[in-house]
């Protein structure tokens, strides 16, 4: 996990990064700025949030005063206000890391994520730590879709819950989203998961992609991932996935914990970019992409801005 110091309010309220002042999505854009024929969607994201409901205390940890999700819900209502075509997803391990956790067994953590208007999610390790009788439970509190393409529930009693992508319409744009998970072999007792197999995530994500561009039609495609950002190993994570995959634009990951002060950008197998993103874990940042498309002349760009969820989001919220 990599180490993370709490800035100035100044220096973290909105930290805002362009990409070489332009990051091109299939080439070809020259302008800055917008233009009458574009359209602007802005994807916002977590991952490990761990039950964080409320923000980290005042202790003297290097946390402290960081994150919260009526905070979070403020942050995002207001970007919500004055941007038109908005997605919130998710990464995964919304579970596990403070008592509530353990109090309501993940219903309080689904309910305020349908509150907050999330649009899709996938599953981390730490969601079958209860079991997959603990996840179907309080299932129903979730507004939202769970997309985990790499694991089959057949025969189990999430056979079905689940969904291997959705497409989401945004003023004549198709966005298509999948999601896919660590093997947890290992990291959950396997009575937890027992009935479910896991699959190798890369043709998963090859043919889900290919499936999404060629049949559906879509613009922009987005991978959910809770695969980790890197490792020194063979394991598979999100810079092995996009380096092994077509027709993915975006990997927004989970697990490693990682906060990218901006997207890491690997090429495909069609030396396109991958753009990959992650915020590091509790609900301590919120992230943000917008990519802009000008259909007219078939191209897209990209511009990141991570936020810090601090005290000046302490406000009345409206969920």
């Amino acid at each position: 996990m990599e180490e993370f110091v709490p800035r100035t309010r100044r220096q973290f309220i909105k930290q805002s990064i362009a990409l070489g002042a332009i990051a091109t999505l299939g080439g070809g854009y020259q302008n800055v700025l917008a233009g009458a024929k574009d359209v602007r969607l802005t994807i916002l994201h977590t991952n490990d949030v761990h039950s964080r409901i409320e923000p980290f205390p005042m202790d003297g940890s290097r946390n402290q005063g960081l994150g919260g999700v009526a905070r979070r819900s403020t942050l995002v209502q207001k970007i919500r206000a004055e941007q038109d075509n908005v997605l919130l997803l998710d990464s995964g391990d919304m579970f596990q890391g403070t008592p509530y956790f353990n109090l309501f067994g993940g219903k309080l953590e689904l309910e305020l994520m349908s509150k907050l208007g999330y649009d899709a999610g996938t599953f981390g390790n730490h969601e079958f730590d209860n079991g997959l009788d603990g996840i179907i439970k309080h299932f129903d509190r979730a507004n939202f879709p769970f997309l985990t393409a790499n694991y089959d529930f057949s025969g189990t009693v999430l056979a079905g819950k689940t969904k291997d992508y959705v497409v989401i319409q945004r003023s004549g744009l198709r966005i298509g989203i999948t999601g896919v998970g660590i093997n947890i072999e290992g990291l959950v007792d396997p009575n937890s998961y027992k009935g479910m197999t896991y699959l190798d995530p890369v043709p998963i994500v090859n043919d889900v992609a290919k499936l999404l561009k060629e049949k559906e039609k879509c613009d922009l495609v987005i991978c959910l991932s809770h695969l980790g950002y890197a490792y020194d190993d063979d394991q598979i994570s999100d810079c092995k996935l996009a380096a092994n995959i077509r027709n993915v634009d975006i990997i927004l990951g989970g697990h490693t914990h990682t906060f990218l002060d901006k997207p890491t950008i690997v090429k495909d197998l069609d030396s396109k970019d991958v753009y990959i993103n992650q915020v590091g874990f509790a609900g301590i940042r919120l992230g943000r992409l917008d990519v802009i498309f000008n259909k007219s002349q078939g191209s897209k760009k990209v511009i990141a801005q991570h936020y810090t969820i601090d005290r000046s989001f302490d406000q009345t919220v409206t969920t």
